[in-house]
């Protein structure tokens, strides 16, 4: 058996989540004195300069809202103007699960980066992380099915193109990302308890936020079902030692499987990365046509910033939301209702 290390693939990863992870860090910082500036106005600021504060980035924590834009703009052409960036995103991760498996979630999501840094925490405080029992399990990932299907229903099914746009259109859909931020900067005690909920149950189990309650991830993992593109293993170089399957962080048997194809699978390649035996597991077309996995990584890349690319070349990235009309509604947006 021909001995094969891939560990650099893992930092290519990293390099990659912890990158985006920095620059929205350093953006939501920015939108927040943005933000600020409307609710305390700094007279240093230079009247050009304020909008710059606010990067179009932070719309991609707009998952509902982008749901709706997707479906006004298929349905009627109409490409959302107030916070356009959130629809970019929003195309750029169905486009690249259908390419690429479910990789928004494995490469670019923050979320799943810091869930990454909790279960691991979790591994090094107990060393192991915990599985849920099978009839524990099953019905607890059903939930993120069930969610992105109300989402669906409610969405896509029932409400009609012109409401969809009559909200896109309105004072609290323009204020949506500044209610997010109010999320974080002022917390209930209800949203403080259910962060907490949810980090501790990230320090027991994998990716507990994402196996279980993420309706985005759900939807990308039944759109992945379509990629040609899959971990597959080569029975004839395995050499069985488990390794794969062990280090998987969506639990999946990968040593069991000749292709993944589970929902779940995120694209990581961290069974890839940590496979011994050369040609014995790869991320590949159908026949067994492997990809090398570093162009797996640039494609990734290319796909969602090209995405964006896109976007800002065709004039759908910034919001057409004026200052004038930010200097209005932000001081009155804790008040401003869902109409």
């Amino acid at each position: 058996m021909e001995k094969i290390d891939r560990t650099y693939l893992r930092y290519v990863r990293y390099a990659v989540q912890w990158g985006i992870f920095s620059f929205l860090s350093y953006a939501g910082y920015k939108f927040y004195l943005f933000v600020g500036h409307f609710i305390s106005p700094d007279t240093n600021l230079a009247p050009q300069t304020i909008l710059s504060l606010r990067s179009p980035s932070v719309e991609g924590f707009l998952p509902i809202g982008a749901l709706m834009a997707f479906k006004l703009w298929v349905t009627t052409g109409i490409f959302d103007r107030i916070h356009p960036a959130g629809l970019v995103i929003f195309i750029a991760a169905i486009f690249m699960a259908l390419l690429l498996k479910k990789s928004f979630c494995g490469w670019i999501c923050p979320v799943g980066a810091l869930s990454d840094v909790v279960w691991k925490l979790g591994r090094k405080i107990f060393n192991r992380n915990f599985t849920m029992h099978r009839y524990a399990d099953y019905p607890l990932r059903s939930l993120k099915y069930i969610l992105m299907l109300f989402f669906i229903y409610i969405i896509v099914m029932k409400m009609p193109s012109f409401a969809i746009l009559r909200f896109l259109e309105g004072d609290y859909y323009k204020v949506a990302d500044i209610k997010m931020l109010y999320f974080f900067t002022e917390m209930t005690t209800l949203t403080l308890v259910t962060l907490l909920i949810l980090f501790i149950g990230s320090v027991f189990y994998k990716n507990f936020w994402c196996r279980y309650l993420c309706p985005y991830g759900a939807l990308l993992g039944l759109l992945s079902f379509f990629s040609p593109l899959k971990i597959t293993r080569n029975t004839d170089t395995c050499i069985d030692c488990g390794k794969c399957t062990k280090n998987c962080p969506a639990l999946l048997p990968v040593d069991k499987k000749i292709r993944v194809k589970s929902p779940e699978c995120t694209g990581c390649l961290t069974c890839v990365s940590h496979c011994p035996a050369k040609g014995a597991l790869d991320i590949a077309f159908a026949k067994k046509r492997d990809l090398n996995p570093v162009v797996f990584a640039a494609l990734v890349v290319v796909l969602f910033f090209g995405t964006i690319g896109i976007g800002m070349i065709t004039g759908r990235w910034h919001s057409a939301v004026t200052q004038e009309e930010y200097r209005h509604i932000i001081p009155e947006a804790s008040t401003l209702e869902h109409p």
